[in-house]
């Protein structure tokens, strides 16, 4: 069915199709890593102090903490705070745009339908709001940002590449977004982004796809809180891993309620267990397949 169609795509640099044969990706972060992992919603300097030294006492490397609730919200100090922690354990840390849309005085957010604007900025004014909140976390010593709006990503890539905001800045794409296919995620790549995270509910050999149309890493949770459907996949995450690398396993999020919440030094306890289990697959099933030590800074993969 649809080979012609099938055909055009594939000189779009698109696969045809999604990829049931589910193919190994040779593709490996340039430490030669197929995996990483990324504790999202790590959302207050309690929290992440007691993630890591959890985290540190079972053996388990964190290789990326993200922040949801807002950099805007958090005082310079606890911005500071976030800094220190995650320097002295050796941790990308990625703090997200603070004004988007359910921040705004805008209603249709808060609609049933209104939800398809996810986290999106409202006008131009929120645009340079979003593009200041950068330059104020920059400031402090952070130098990984969560992004959820495809134009404000444009934006602050051409500024970066300009050099109006500094080249080493990384600019990851939310699940909230809303992307979940291999066009779209060669759009965003195409718009500069540096990782890009697709919907949480994906099936693998579509999760396959969307490596075979990008080189960035991809970002996928490998489980997430009842707000957001609640998957808890860490049986797949093997075959998660083998087909997606270079990929960042999320995982944390399944031991809170929802996204962007704030979450307490309980709650980062709980996420480091929970990632301890994630890591425990991956190496049980596919010891091959070696997840980054501390310390990793880049984003950018090349070419396999």
């Amino acid at each position: 069915m649809f080979e012609e169609t099938r055909k055009f795509v594939q000189k779009l640099g698109l696969p045809p199709g999604d990829l049931f044969d589910m193919l190994t990706s040779p593709a490996r972060f340039p430490d030669g890593a197929a995996f990483r992992i990324e504790c999202p919603t790590v959302n207050s300097a309690d929290a992440v102090a007691c993630l890591l030294d959890t985290a540190t006492q079972m053996g388990v490397t964190i290789n990326r903490i993200t922040e949801t609730y807002g950099m805007f919200r958090h005082t310079r100090q606890e911005l500071k705070q976030f800094c220190r922690l995650c320097n002295e354990y050796g941790t990308e840390l990625l703090m997200s745009v603070g004004p988007r849309a359910p921040y705004d005085t805008g209603g249709t957010v808060q609609t049933p339908q209104g939800v398809r604007i996810s986290y999106r900025l409202r006008g131009m004014e929120q645009v340079l709001r979003g593009i200041e909140d950068i330059k104020r976390g920059y400031d402090v010593g952070i130098r990984g940002f969560l992004v959820y709006d495809e134009g404000m990503l444009w934006v602050v890539n051409e500024m970066r590449k300009e050099g109006a905001l500094p080249k080493e800045i990384i600019f990851k794409c939310s699940a909230h977004l809303g992307h979940c296919n291999p066009a779209s995620f060669k759009v965003l790549e195409s718009l500069g982004a540096d990782s890009i995270n697709p919907v949480r509910d994906l099936q693998i050999p579509m999760i396959a796809a969307l490596r075979a149309a990008v080189q960035v890493p991809i970002d996928v949770h490998t489980d997430n809180p009842p707000g957001s459907g609640g998957f808890i996949r860490v049986y797949e995450a093997p075959e998660i891993v083998r087909v997606a690398a270079p990929v960042h396993c999320k995982t944390g999020n399944s031991v809170i309620g929802g996204h962007g919440e704030m979450t307490s030094a309980a709650d980062g306890k709980r996420m480091a267990e929970q990632a301890a289990i994630v890591v425990e697959m991956v190496n049980k099933y596919y010891p091959d397949l070696k997840q980054s030590g501390k310390r990793v800074s880049d984003m950018r993969i090349p070419v396999a």
